[in-house]
């Protein structure tokens, strides 16, 4: 079971609301539209998605990382270490 479950209603309708921000923007450059209002949502498309990476970032940590560091030492070395590989993967 993935540590985000609980917030998966949520996280599926943020998603959703990105991809129709995400087809807003296709619109924008179909109908040549100016280029800094193109660049401005395309920002706020970005600036959606790191909220939802973050949110199940944070629930990775807390739920499943967490479980690890309590199973055994290995464990939860293992899961630290994958934890800073994906935080320096996603703050790219």
């Amino acid at each position: 079971m993935s540590s985000y479950t609980e917030n998966k209603d949520d996280l599926l309708k943020r998603l959703r609301r990105i991809e129709g921000q995400v087809r807003g923007i296709q619109r924008m450059i179909e109908e040549d539209q100016y280029c800094v209002d193109v660049l401005v949502q395309i920002a706020a498309v970005r600036a959606a998605l790191y909220k939802v990476g973050f949110n199940i970032l944070q629930n990775h940590a807390h739920g499943c990382v967490m479980k690890a560091i309590r199973a055994e030492e290995e464990a939860g070395d293992q899961a630290i270490d994958e934890l800073l590989d994906v935080i320096f993967r996603f703050t790219k």
